[in-house]
């Protein structure tokens, strides 16, 4: 049985996928995004965690979670392909619905069909559409994410999309008009939701002693987030 880093669990979550959910943050992530709420997945943890155990802790309070289910974000999970593949078959095995919060970093056809057969749902993370962008926002230049949601489509399978939006960083126009064509080709997906960008976790950059690059000139105010909505013209858009 696999034993994983993770660096907290979240009993109660209604905005990690539908319905009420427990979140699983897993450490390790391929990528460094300058607006990260969870930094502290970057470093080793003395915590562990193993599939019996997140199943253990979501049967104690199974009713709760009857329209919902267990959702692994970090992090990025799939950097713990094994584990996630384990976990996804013991949910299936008790009819528990499993989602994966991924930046795509890690696409890869046959992991995700075999994670695809044990009926996981993904969250996925548009990080950026322009390669230069998105290395200036993750260190990283690959769209991955977009591989991946081209693949669910292709296999007619349903997920959600996930797009924080950032002044200076993720709004420029040519991003937008992507994103809108982008999501107007899509099928399967159910859900594009806009995550504007806060702050919060400025405190936990000082903690671990790394810079932090976001302040308030990067928060989006109301209006422009209403601007974004309705711009990309979808219902499927939240």
């Amino acid at each position: 049985m696999n034993t994983i880093e993770y660096f907290k669990i979240e009993s109660f979550s209604t905005v990690d996928g539908f319905g009420n959910r427990m979140v699983v943050f897993l450490n390790h992530c391929p990528y460094r995004c300058v607006y990260c709420h969870n930094p502290e997945c970057w470093f080793k943890s003395k915590k562990k965690i193993n599939v019996k155990k997140i199943i253990v802790e979501f049967e104690k309070t199974k009713e709760f979670y009857k329209n919902g289910g267990i959702t692994l974000s970090g992090g990025e999970p799939l950097i713990q392909y094994d584990f996630c593949k384990e976990l996804a078959k013991e949910c299936k095995k008790r009819n528990i619905n499993l989602c994966i919060d991924t930046s795509g970093y890690f696409f890869d056809k046959k992991k995700i069909s075999k994670l695809l057969e044990n009926d996981v749902f993904f969250l996925i993370d548009i990080k950026h559409t322009v390669k230069k962008w998105h290395k200036k926002i993750t260190n990283k230049s690959n769209t991955n994410e977009l591989k991946l949601i081209n693949f669910l489509e292709q296999k007619k399978h349903k997920y959600w999309i996930r797009f924080v939006y950032a002044k200076k960083y993720t709004d420029q126009d040519i991003n937008i008009k992507n994103i809108k064509k982008i999501i107007s080709k899509l099928i399967f997906m159910e859900r594009f939701e806009i995550l504007p960008l806060h702050i919060l976790a400025k405190e936990k950059y000082k903690s671990l002693g790394i810079k932090y690059k976001m302040n308030k000139e990067n928060i989006p105010n109301s209006k422009e987030i209403e601007n974004l909505k309705n711009f990309l013209d979808d219902k499927r858009v939240f």
